[in-house]
């Protein structure tokens, strides 16, 4: 017999072919079941048994805080012990890596763009502050939300079954509403059109860099189940 501890939030791996007449009972706290296509499956409360092998499973997950218990039988005789790789920690150490790549990105291709425009005329002037923008507030701005984003893709890769999918709608709609601003600040449409790029500059590379990395890791997984 085997136990194994899911910690809050906390993700494994399940190896099919190392699960022969391998039966598993959840003693403590909830597990939730991941399958092959990414979906989630249901979520086994204390008492409850299963089999993985040839169950289209490829995951289990921790969808509490407290830590889960599974404890896993098998036939001694027949079968060496099930192998469980835990690549939680890999998989979110990889995405806040390229988190950090594409946030340092983002925010020199904004910064630039941003000066670029200022160099051709574009004031950056908002009616209500009287001041104009400074080169340094589209830097730490950009910085801010682009660590926002990482931290949303960090929190989707260990609490939903499909990261990838969930954290590009969700910061889709975050860059539609943060277009809204400079639509009512008043200011001019040179500044209006340009402070709209300068939103959507840093979206396009965050966005798609971090959705790839979390449909990487997925693909990672998936083989290695």
């Amino acid at each position: 017999m085997r136990t194994l501890a899911l910690r809050g939030g906390a993700r494994v791996v399940v190896v099919p072919a190392e699960w022969p007449d391998a039966f598993a009972v959840v003693t403590r706290g909830r597990v939730q079941l991941e399958l092959r296509d990414g979906e989630p499956g249901p979520v086994l409360g204390r008492g409850a048994g299963f089999w993985l092998r040839g169950t289209g499973v490829r995951a289990l997950r921790n969808p509490g805080r407290r830590t889960a218990i599974v404890r896993v039988v098998t036939r001694r005789s027949a079968h060496p012990v099930p192998r469980i790789l835990d690549l939680g920690g890999c998989e979110m150490s990889s995405v806040i890596r390229t988190g950090i790549v594409a946030t340092l990105a983002a925010v020199v291709a904004t910064t630039l763009a941003a000066a670029l425009a200022r160099a051709a005329g574009v004031d950056f002037e908002i009616p209500d502050g009287g001041e104009a923008i400074p080169l340094a507030g589209f830097a730490t701005v950009t910085g801010f939300f682009s660590i926002v984003g990482v931290a949303i893709a960090v929190a989707l890769l260990r609490w939903s079954a499909r990261p990838a999918e969930r954290f590009v709608w969700t910061t889709v709609s975050l860059t539609a509403i943060s277009l809204v601003p400079p639509l009512i600040s008043g200011a001019g449409t040179a500044t209006v059109v340009t402070l709209i790029g300068l939103h959507l500059l840093p979206a396009a590379v965050i966005i798609p860099s971090l959705a790839r990395s979390l449909r990487s890791r997925s693909q990672v997984t998936a083989m290695s189940a």
